[in-house]
């Protein structure tokens, strides 16, 4: 029996995920990124025994927590600070992205401070309309950040697929692999080429990107063993697919109709639900809801159990094809996508249990 929705987390399988992903990397040095957990430290200490170099953290808060817990490796901070928050990154983390001179001079200004040099990596847009400067305005803010004391910086980065969903292929690849070559000569050394996300994985492994790339930023492919652009197993790359898994308690199990009864309006999100009436179902419900988790981004690990949907605190299953109904307090068992994971981790009403470690 389970008392509350709980999010297992297998560190054996997020340690041999990152041993597997940096195996097949010879010369890139992986970013392991923690965001998706909330900056877990057991999490950041089984990626970094399976061979990252470095931690990400998009949330000066998540670097913290890891730093509080004891975990001396390289952070690098994949949202840029905003100026007020120069201090505080500084003070958690060794580099930060940035594409605003505003942010790369606060950062100087704090690094002043705190009596060290601090780097960035300048972010470029190559197409997917997220954050980087312009590659036609690289020269000029690579000249105008060059000119501050205190900041390293230690090469160029683009992000692909995060928001406008666009694949790394050999063109914005390899346009980031030249903009960095244009970088090197006009600095006067070896800069990084911070080629994505796990996104990227493919084309590095499979020598479709430039064979410049000498790093990645790595979370989902570690975190939940797939491609996030296609949700797929990396081909060549055997990952495991469930080193995270949330169990959440049956609370109620009847047989119902399968549309509701009555006058249609808008549910409590705003949306108009649409139903496929199969007579009358077995259905259960589960102790956890859209506050805690989007009922879309959870996968029931027994194909049987069917995903109908959710309110903020009811998540609503057929279970008709079960060959018995789930007991009162019985635990179902998902499979949670990325946005699932986002939120079972930023939740405080979901439970958290390490094994592997």
């Amino acid at each position: 029996m389970s008392a509350q929705a709980t999010i297992t987390i297998d560190l054996a399988k997020i340690a041999e995920n990152t041993r597997r992903v940096c195996a097949k990397l010879p010369g890139v040095t992986v970013v392991a990124v923690t965001k998706v957990t909330c900056g877990s430290p057991e999490v950041a200490r089984a990626m970094l025994a399976g061979g990252a170099t470095a931690l990400g953290e998009s949330r000066i808060e998540n670097a913290r927590r890891l730093r509080d817990a004891g975990i001396a490796a390289p952070i690098w901070l994949l949202r840029a600070p905003t100026p007020a928050l120069a201090d505080d990154a500084v003070s958690v983390s060794q580099v930060s992205v940035v594409s605003e001179l505003a942010i790369v001079e606060a950062l100087d200004a704090a690094a002043a401070r705190a009596g060290l040099r601090y780097g960035v990596l300048v972010m470029v847009d190559i197409g997917d309309l997220r954050e980087g400067i312009m590659p036609d305005t690289v020269p000029a803010f690579l000249a105008a950040a060059a000119r501050f004391e205190h900041i390293e910086i230690i090469g160029l980065g683009a992000s692909l697929t995060c928001y406008g969903a666009i694949v790394p292929d050999d063109r914005n690849l390899a346009q980031l692999a030249e903009l960095t070559a244009a970088a090197e000569k006009q600095l006067g050394r070896k800069l990084i080429i911070s080629g994505g996300s796990s996104t990227s994985l493919d084309a590095v492994i499979h020598g479709t990107a430039p064979a410049a790339i000498d790093n990645l930023r790595i979370g989902e492919a570690i975190v939940l063993g797939v491609d996030p652009a296609t949700r797929e197993q990396i081909p060549d790359v055997e990952l495991f697919a469930d080193a995270l898994v949330l169990s959440a308690p049956v609370i109620e199990c009847n047989t119902k109709p399968s549309i509701p009864i009555g006058t249609s309006a808008q549910d409590a999100f705003g949306s108009t639900p649409h139903f496929e009436d199969r007579g009358l179902r077995r259905r259960a419900i589960c102790a956890i809801g859209r506050q805690d988790a989007p009922p879309e981004g959870l996968t029931p690990l027994d194909s049987r159990v069917q995903v109908l949907g959710g309110s903020s605190d009811h998540l609503v299953l057929d279970v008709e094809n079960l060959p018995e109904p789930p007991a009162i307090g019985e635990a179902i068992e998902f499979l949670p996508g990325y946005s699932a994971v986002l939120a079972l981790f930023t939740s405080e009403y979901v439970g958290k249990a390490y094994r592997g470690e």
